[in-house]
Parts: C-alpha cells; sequence; structure tokens
C-alpha cells in the first residue's frame, strides 16, 4: 500500500470512490500517481459543480480553476504552490513526464463547462467527455509507461463512455436543482423538456432518452473492447473504470431506464471485488 497525505487520498476516496478503488489495483510504481491525478481531478470537478450552484459558490469554483490554470503552469517549472494536491501532482509528472497538455485540455474544458448549459447534442456531450475523462485515462497510461495507439484509442471510447455515464449518473442531483444538462437534441427527439426532468418523470419518453444516452455509452465500450486485442497487458489497469460503467448501464438497463430509481442511487457493495476480479483477468 501507498500512503500520501490524508487530504487528497481522503477527497478521492469520497468523491471519486470508483477511482480510488480502481488507483489502489495499479502496480505500485503508478498506484500513488494516479491517486494525484485523481485529487487533481476532483478538485476540478468540484469547482465546476460550485460554478453551477449559488453566486457565491460560483465565484469560489472560479477562483479554484484560475487557481489551477497558474498552478500547472507553475508546476512545470518546478515551482508547485505549497499545496498537497499541487505537490503530490507535481512529484507524478516529475516521475512519469506527465503531457502538459493532457492536464490542460481537462482546466480547459471544464472552464468551457462553466457557460452552464445543457449540451445541444450527444456530440458535444462526447466532446466534453473526450477532453476531460479520456484525457484522464491518457495520463494514467503515462504512469504505467505505456505509448501505444491501440491503448489510446480504447482510452478514448472508454473515457467518452463514462462521460456520458457520468452525465446519466448525475441526472437526479441536478434535477433536484433545477438543472438538466442532457442532451437536447435526444430530449428534442422524444419530446421530453426539461420539467419533465426537474419533475423525475417515469414517463416513457423520458426513459427513452435515457435509453437512447445510454446506449451511445455501451457503444462506446465496445469499440474499446473491440481493440483489446491489440492493447498491451501493461495498459489494463488504466481501464479497470469499465468495470463501474458497465455496472451503472446494467442496474438502469433493469430498471427500465428509470433514471430517478432509488437503486441507482446507492454503492454497488461488490464493486471492489468485482474490480478486484477485472484486474486478475487482465480485462476490460
Amino acid at each position: 500500500m501507498v500512503f500520501i497525505r490524508g487530504t487528497e487520498t481522503g477527497c478521492t476516496r469520497s468523491r471519486d470512490y470508483e477511482g480510488f478503488v480502481c488507483s489502489l489495483l495499479l502496480p505500485e510504481a503508478a498506484r500513488r500517481s494516479s491517486l494525484a491525478l485523481r485529487a487533481f481531478n476532483v478538485e476540478l470537478a468540484q469547482a465546476d459543480l460550485k460554478v453551477k450552484d449559488t453566486v457565491s459558490q460560483k465565484t469560489i469554483g472560479l477562483m479554484r480553476l484560475q487557481f489551477w490554470k497558474t498552478a500547472l503552469e507553475d508546476l512545470y517549472r518546478d515551482d508547485p504552490p505549497v499545496q498537497p494536491v499541487t505537490v503530490e501532482l507535481w512529484k507524478a509528472v516529475r516521475k512519469h513526464t506527465l503531457s502538459r497538455r493532457w492536464l490542460l485540455r481537462i482546466v480547459a474544458e471544464r472552464e468551457k463547462d462553466m457557460e452552464d448549459q445543457a449540451y445541444r447534442n450527444l456530440q458535444d456531450l462526447e466532446t466534453y467527455a473526450e477532453n476531460t475523462h479520456s484525457s484522464l485515462l491518457y495520463l494514467l497510461l503515462e504512469t504505467l509507461g505505456v505509448k501505444d495507439i491501440n491503448a489510446d484509442h480504447a482510452a478514448s471510447h472508454i473515457g467518452k463512455a463514462q462521460g456520458i455515464v457520468t452525465c446519466l449518473r448525475a441526472t437526479p442531483y441536478h434535477s433536484q436543482r433545477h438543472m438538466v444538462y442532457l442532451p437536447m437534441d435526444i430530449c428534442m427527439k422524444h419530446g421530453a423538456s426539461q420539467e419533465d426532468f426537474i419533475r423525475g418523470s417515469r414517463e416513457q419518453n423520458v426513459r427513452d432518452v435515457v435509453y437512447d444516452i445510454a446506449s451511445q455509452a455501451h457503444i462506446h465500450l465496445q469499440h474499446a473492447r473491440s481493440f483489446s486485442k491489440k492493447v498491451p497487458n501493461a495498459a489494463l489497469p488504466a481501464f479497470l473504470h469499465t468495470v463501474a460503467i458497465e455496472d451503472y448501464l446494467e442496474r438502469v438497463r433493469k430498471v427500465d431506464f428509470n433514471v430517478f430509481h432509488h437503486g441507482l442511487q446507492t454503492r454497488n457493495p461488490l464493486l471492489p471485488i468485482q474490480l478486484y476480479i477485472q484486474s486478475w483477468k487482465k480485462s476490460y
């Protein structure tokens, strides 16, 4: 077990439990760096959430993102701010020569997301997922010492699937706050309004929206797995999150795509075991 400062580890465990468990199953040489990257991602996600909350919280969120834009520049000059996550991220950058562009792309995309609007279409959601979730996977591959085009292709599709699933999972949370971010083209196709989601409708047209979006995530998983025979074994630990993605897609299918079903709001207690088995099987 690798121990790092409690602040970033605790934050990652509470805010990104699945990512935290996945990190613990990485090879020891990459584990600490993975936790640092996850903590960095959590910091940005929290800033993004604040921007979409009250006016006072928006100010805090904007300040956080500005801090990270500056911090990354300082970090690559070997002068990181004295803050737990930045120090750990700096160590990861030095150890694995992590690409600056992926880190900057994550911050830039989070900043664009501050517009606080629903995605115009599914392609916009996929672009957001590529620039955030896939970029994080590219960085995880670097911590594993993997430079392979097939692994990159798989990471791209897995990241897109993860971003789509994250959007679906967050729908009940956002709806309670009178916010809807699901792709507008899919909603219009099925005649589902934002009000339908805000009031937690279980009507068929709302389920159809969820079905279409979930199906796209499933398609990306299939595409990612089409590269499985070409992806080097060293890359496989970076793709453990497919277990959590598939778990949600299966659970939402079982409740007939009712995204508001209470069973989808609880954590799967078997997930750590399922992740361990997947790690042992060396597959994704």
